[in-house]
């Protein structure tokens, strides 16, 4: 957690995972995030994995460092509320950041009518307003069709949403940028973030659009060989598996010399009449009469061995470990400084990540669990509408707000 937002005001009325982020990475640096939910939770109130007593594990580590306030939002008085907490007043405030569908209740204009300045930062499935999440843009854009074995047909989904994730940074820096637009004078605006631009943009940025249309074919799937370059997954001698990539001249000289193979590839270089080292296109054509060279190579000796060899070369490797093991692993879980032991609303004790980064100049606080589902209403309403304790009472006995 860093303080670089501190001050920031942004409202979220979101569900699942972009929108969410994009109010998690805010509240990371600093921001004052203000969630409102449903009472009784939305529809990722209990979304799995979930904890003994049935609380969500993924719910609360969406929405750490945020302040909860449940309503009831089918109720007219309670989405009055809503739009008046997204549209509340002060000059770092007026920032919201929501799902909900283009039209309805937190449509810009309603919100507009409220604060002429509101910054808005809308998440969509599809761009003309379809439902869509990220695993469907995905399978719509063709990535399930690229992923998986060479001899096996069906469709690969991926277990990481990358789109989702993807959306919720975009919409984290749109945000900051509109409201630099803002100070600058600008004025206020509704930014509508799309999985599917997102996706497609995405794919075309790094040339896989080019690919399909310019190359006249899409791209065949390929196991676990890295397109372009060489990489891929061997087996060492006592049975662990290892991720290998070799992208720079610096990496792959590297490696042949851990493995003591740099002979055996330069034969096949005078034979082919080619320079492995520089280019690694030239390593990916040619992959299938090096990966032989390499399999016999990791069969010869024990990860152990390896390991220390990789490092001390400026081998770009990573073993295959599950997620448990990898909790273990001192650079991603043990040691980091981004992770801090937490009580959670679950019950459950577990490691928190804060923000992702590090700033050497600045402090590092802890991460914050996430609230209690509405555990800050009543102070919400107090404090940013102006509710006197009789007029939250009275919503409170009406069972518009909890």
């Amino acid at each position: 957690m860093y303080d670089l937002l501190k001050g920031l005001r942004v409202v979220e009325g979101a569900a699942f995972i972009a929108g969410p982020t994009c109010g998690l990475y805010l509240a990371e640096l600093g921001a004052e995030v203000i969630r409102f939910d449903n009472i009784g939770g939305g529809p990722d109130f209990r979304r799995w994995p979930l904890a003994p007593n049935g609380a969500s594990y993924y719910w609360e580590g969406l929405n750490k460092a945020k302040k909860s306030v449940a309503i009831d939002l089918s109720r007219p008085e309670g989405r009055e509320l809503a739009q008046r907490l997204a549209a509340a007043p002060g000059e770092d405030g007026g920032l919201f950041v929501t799902n909900f569908p283009v039209e309805g209740f937190l449509s810009y204009d309603r919100l507009k009518a409220l604060r002429d300045d509101l910054i808005c930062v809308r998440v969509m499935g599809w761009a003309d307003g379809g439902p869509g999440v990220d695993y469907t843009i995905n399978a719509a854009v063709g990535v399930p069709l690229m992923t998986g074995a060479r001899d096996d047909p069906r469709p690969v989904n991926h277990v990481l949403p990358a789109w989702d994730l993807l959306t919720g940074a975009y919409a984290a820096f749109s945000m900051v940028s509109a409201l630099l637009a803002r100070r600058a004078g600008r004025g206020g605006r509704e930014i509508r973030i799309p999985l599917s631009d997102m996706a497609a943009a995405t794919l075309a940025n790094m040339g896989m659009l080019a690919e399909a249309r310019a190359g006249g074919g899409d791209r065949p799937r390929q196991g676990n060989d890295l397109f372009g370059a060489f990489g891929r997954d061997f087996v060492t001698r006592d049975g662990k598996g290892v991720m290998l990539v070799a992208i720079t001249p610096r990496q792959w000289t590297g490696v042949l010399k851990v493995l003591g193979i740099a002979e055996a590839v330069a034969a096949l270089e005078a034979e082919a009449g080619v320079s492995f080292a520089a280019d690694e296109g030239v390593r990916y054509a040619h992959r299938e009469r090096l990966f032989p060279l390499f399999e016999a190579a990791f069969a010869r000796q024990d990860l152990a061995d390896l390991a220390p060899a990789f490092d001390a070369g400026g081998v770009c490797w990573g073993p295959y470990q599950t997620l448990h093991q990898a909790l273990d692993d001192p650079r991603l879980f043990r040691d980091s400084p981004v992770f801090a032991d937490l009580d959670h609303p679950s019950g459950a004790r577990y490691p928190a990540a804060g923000f992702a980064g590090t700033i050497p100049q600045d402090a590092r606080a802890p991460a914050r669990a996430a609230a209690r589902l509405g555990e800050h209403t009543d102070e919400v309403l107090a404090e940013l509408l102006g509710l006197s304790s009789g007029e939250i009472g009275r919503l409170h006995d009406e069972r518009v707000v909890a």
